[in-house]
């Protein structure tokens, strides 16, 4: 097994088995279908398909910097930093049912993708550029957040 397949491997399911282990806690205080939400918000079965996807981005994203020795300590910050808000809002959301310090929280979370899409893109153009589904799902889903705040 190549060294790059492993960095790549391991890259990918950092943020795949975190974020299915938080999708795994919060899962007895998913209220999502009983909340009162704008007509723009998708079905719940979206949820899962797209952080998946997004989680895999992200893991090709900053594997592809790490695989070319171009990680450093800002790197792995910002990377590190925004994977554990991401892993953070769904327990403020959903678990603690706080939805205005959870938008408060995601808009801290859009802001850091941000900057790790240009630290990314620096380094690596590509790795940056698959960041920005990630960024616009963040953008949609603060959104969302503020909506369902609004309407709730």
């Amino acid at each position: 097994m190549s060294e790059k397949f492993k960095i790549y491997a391991k890259s990918i399911a950092i943020p795949v088995i975190l974020g299915s282990l938080v999708g795994f806690i919060i899962s007895g205080y998913m209220n999502y279908n009983s909340l009162q939400k704008p007509f723009f918000a998708p079905p719940s079965i979206v949820f899962p398909i797209v952080w998946t996807l997004l989680y895999i981005l992200m893991g090709v994203s900053y594997g592809i910097l790490e695989s070319n020795s171009l990680t450093d300590f800002k790197i792995n910050s910002i990377y590190y930093l925004q994977l554990f808000v991401n892993l953070l809002w769904p327990i403020i959301f959903f678990v603690f049912k706080w939805q205005l310090f959870a938008f408060v929280w995601i808009i801290l979370l859009t802001f850091l993708v941000f900057v790790m899409i240009v630290r990314f893109y620096s380094k690596n153009q590509l790795s940056g550029l698959l960041q920005f589904p990630y960024f616009i799902w963040c953008l949609f889903a603060t959104y969302l957040n503020l909506f369902i705040y609004l309407l709730n």
